[in-house]
């Protein structure tokens, strides 16, 4: 699981990750360009254009001439956006790695965007975005991000609004990819089996035409709260969704390691603390999860359940008292070590296919710059003591950091009001 970072001399990065006699070659390209390199205007338009991307170049004539040709190899293959970054990416058979390469850097390089297309695409991301608003454990997530940042870029939906989705064109398109898919801040990482000399000679060679400008960079993500916030989305549910959690800290704060076993002892495994306490001993929902998200310049710690409706003021009380808990007492060494080997034997799995150690890498090097490997991240969570994760505990969990959404059929959040102290 050793990586090489090379930087070509137009700037674009390339990350390459040998792992002889692997069944597959994975090639990802990822830009710095996401949600919040938009403005409020164009939100959406990261995503849009990552659909438009598969629609066809110059060379690839029509929407289904890509599609044709990476199935007739037996490609895996797809594209994803976030809030700081969008891939593109390929898995094939060896064989086929120097074709996989071709189509995915044509159609990051030279989509046609022909307008009758983002027309009818117009239709089908209006439906994804109809599909994940049903999702109500998928569209608490968003209410969330809404809560913590508001009407900026952090606060914003990835797809978009659909009224931005309907009146986007291709001036908008063209203009955000000449600003974003550049050399400095592009990435192309290739995994698996493949010969690594070989491949920088074919990459240097199809990238050899991108544009080389300044990164243009992003607004910066403001935090400001004073007091415990709640924001009710209703709709009809049989379920209280609700997501409950805190800011944290950026990708480079050194204490993300002890905030990650932190994040562990709540929810990592059928034998975490709120899986337990929850599931069963209450008895109130079928799903519970934490998790951390780290970005360029905030952070968030987060615990996501679906819980009975009558019973969801006492179930997220609950969740309370056991945040309450890290900062009151030690984790025991035996907790502490199953959470550690829990985590650790977690990524290790992560990571048995050749596309998951390139996204694994690449989310790393568009986010910090620099990317470490499984052994220095276990490193770092083996070093984490139970006094590292009450001192961060004391630093993130406080009443005023408290942020709850709720998605549910419920209209009145008084009860819920009453539960938020830590």
């Amino acid at each position: 699981m050793n990586f090489k970072k090379t930087v070509l001399k137009n700037g674009l990065r390339v990350i390459t990750i040998p792992t002889k006699d692997a069944p597959a070659v994975t090639v990802l390209v990822m830009v710095e360009a996401g949600s919040k390199y938009e403005t409020k205007d164009i939100n959406g338009l990261s995503h849009f254009l990552e659909h438009m991307c598969f629609k066809g170049t110059e060379k690839r004539v029509g929407a289904g001439a890509i599609s044709h040709e990476l199935d007739s190899m037996g490609a895996q293959y797809n594209a994803f956006t976030g809030q700081e970054f969008t891939g593109y990416y390929a898995k094939v058979h060896p064989g086929h790695f120097n074709k996989a390469l071709d189509i995915i850097a044509d159609m990051y390089l030279h989509p046609t965007l022909p307008q009758s297309e983002i027309d009818k695409e117009r239709g089908v991301i209006v439906e994804e975005i109809n599909m994940y608003e049903d999702l109500p454990q998928r569209h608490v997530q968003e209410v969330f991000m809404e809560l913590l940042y508001g009407n900026t870029p952090a606060g914003w939906g990835i797809a978009g609004p659909k009224e931005n989705v309907l009146s986007l064109n291709r001036e908008h398109f063209a203009a955000y990819r000449d600003k974003h898919y550049i050399a400095l801040s592009t990435l192309v990482v290739v995994s698996g089996n493949f010969n690594e000399q070989e491949a920088l000679k074919e990459i240097e060679k199809v990238f050899e035409g991108i544009a080389e400008k300044e990164n243009p960079g992003k607004e910066a993500v403001s935090e400001s709260q004073d007091k415990p916030e709640i924001i009710l989305k209703t709709k009809p549910t049989d379920q209280v969704h609700a997501v409950l959690g805190v800011r944290t800290f950026d990708i480079h704060d050194k204490r993300n390691a002890a905030l990650q076993v932190l994040q562990g002892v709540l929810g990592a495994g059928m034998s975490s603390r709120l899986f337990k306490k929850l599931r069963d001993e209450m008895g109130v929902c079928y799903y519970v999860k934490t998790g951390v998200d780290e970005f360029t310049d905030h952070g968030v710690l987060a615990v996501a359940t679906g819980v009975d409706i009558k019973r969801a003021p006492q179930a997220l009380e609950a969740v309370c008292v056991e945040l309450k808990r890290l900062k009151d007492e030690l984790v025991s060494p035996e907790e502490l070590i199953k959470v550690k080997d829990c985590l650790i034997g977690n990524l290790y799995l992560s990571l048995e296919t050749s596309d998951s150690l390139a996204e694994f890498y690449a989310v790393q090097e568009i986010l910090k710059g620099s990317s470490l490997t499984p052994k220095e991240i276990e490193a770092k969570i083996r070093a984490i003591t139970a006094e590292d994760v009450q001192s961060v505990a004391r630093d993130v969990i406080q009443d005023k950091n408290l942020n709850l959404a709720i998605v549910s059929s419920l209209t009145d959040k008084a009860p819920f009001e009453k539960i938020l102290h830590v």
